[in-house]
């Protein structure tokens, strides 16, 4: 059977066996607080054993499935969560392992996915998991593309799943201080904010290796255009702190996607742009510079992709003071605001300080977490945005409504082509 077929007779068999989750039997899609959320781990690598951790912590939660293309990878973190679980003092119970992702939403057990794949596979898995009506927690960047990512937020739509972005940084105290004092105007009126992160993605130039017999290395390509194995994209399980498949076009976004998914999306929450965007990008004059990009906001803010003095850390400059935040600090000027208690006058953000436990609560109550699948689509789209006008150099108006740009090859940038049969878009 052919790999495309294989996966497209899972997805009918998830699609018709799990029509009616285990959690709807008793209500219209309600967990009841008693109740255990089944999940399933599509993508093990590194993140996944952060991501257990976080999760395991809630006693709602029983992990019930893992999914890798890497045999090795999903051994370990059967192993890992099995202990975790066992010292949790939840039931043990046998974690299904499976090679391929389709088995696994076709699974009734399965109430949740968590995909911590590499970027490439976050819109498929998402949308194939938002139609087996599977509630997603999904990774940051959210997608690949700009056009992924309205796509996953189109099939979470329609088939009614709660998605939670992986942008954890607004459940931690200092990003919402730092936002809640830029967004009810302590510093006055935003002028600059600089964002300390690293480079663009770039075309991937690693040479071709020999394929590891644990690792089904055409399934970890999936939707992606074809290339040959290096261990940098997908590492054996002990050298797998120094995988760099998010530095590569087709795999990931560079550390443009991988901090500033972070980063820029505080500054969106800060400025109440959530549901809207910039309307320009203006990469430096320098050709190939990796720094230096400005973005414009409608209402005249500029952000800048600099180094600032700290890395991975953001510095909003206004009329009337300045914040600096980091997940190490909160530095403010006045000094005081960085511990000033908001009024009851103030407008609040969502609050969530655990990022694990608001999705629980947002799968319980059938509502939006703290951040929601077109909070990430957003964000990312932004991250995606820097890319394309650092690879095209020259200036792009952007129309966050239309989600279009004002340049041609841009529009073309804003998806990408795919291997074979491969259509997340198909639903």
């Amino acid at each position: 059977m052919k790999r495309r077929d294989f996966i497209d007779a899972g997805l009918k068999s998830a699609i018709a066996f799990t029509i009616v989750p285990r959690r709807v039997l008793g209500g219209p899609r309600f967990v009841a607080p008693s109740d255990k959320i089944q999940v399933g781990f599509i993508g093990v690598g590194k993140q996944s054993l952060y991501l257990l951790r976080g999760l395991n912590s809630c006693a709602e939660v029983v992990i019930q499935a893992a999914c890798d293309v890497d045999r090795n990878k999903l051994d370990y973190f059967v192993k890992e969560a099995t202990n975790a679980q066992g010292a949790a003092g939840k039931p043990k119970s046998s974690i299904g392992k499976y090679g391929y992702y389709p088995e696994l939403l076709a699974s009734a057990s399965v109430d949740a996915v968590v995909i911590a794949t590499p970027d490439h596979w976050h819109a498929q898995i998402a949308v194939d998991a938002a139609k087996a009506k599977k509630d997603i927690y999904c990774e940051k960047p959210l997608a690949l593309t700009i056009a992924e990512g309205r796509a996953m937020v189109n099939a979470s739509r329609k088939y009614e799943v709660v998605f939670q972005t992986g942008s954890m940084q607004r459940s931690s105290f200092n990003f919402r201080q730092a936002a809640e004092l830029v967004y009810n105007g302590y510093i006055g009126d935003v002028k600059e904010i600089n964002v300390s992160v690293g480079e663009p993605v770039k075309q991937c130039d690693l040479p071709s290796m020999s394929i590891p017999d644990y690792l089904d290395w055409d399934m970890w390509i999936g939707p992606s255009l074809y290339r040959g194995y290096h261990p940098i994209l997908s590492p054996p399980i002990e050298d797998d702190k120094w995988a760099w498949w998010r530095g590569y076009r087709d795999f990931g976004g560079g550390y443009i996607t991988d901090w500033g998914a972070h980063m820029f999306d505080i500054v969106q929450w800060a400025l109440d742009m959530d549901n809207g965007g910039p309307v320009q990008f203006i990469p430096p004059e320098a050709p190939q510079a990796e720094k230096g990009l400005t973005y414009v906001y409608e209402h005249g803010t500029r952000v800048n992709h600099v180094d600032w003095g700290e890395p991975n850390a953001i510095q909003f400059i206004g009329t009337e003071g300045s914040i600096e935040v980091s997940r190490s600090f909160l530095k403010t000027n006045p000094t005081a605001l960085a511990s000033q208690n908001l009024t009851v006058n103030d407008k609040r953000l969502y609050y969530s300080d655990n990022h694990y436990q608001d999705w629980v609560k947002a799968i319980q109550n059938r509502s939006k977490p703290i951040c929601d699948v077109e909070i990430g689509q957003r964000t990312s789209t932004i991250c995606n945005a820097i890319n394309i006008a650092y690879e095209l150099q020259r200036n792009l108006r952007w129309d966050p409504v239309k989600e279009e740009f004002d340049d041609s090859f841009a529009n073309m940038m804003r998806s990408r082509p795919y291997r074979g049969n491969w259509n997340f878009n198909d639903f």
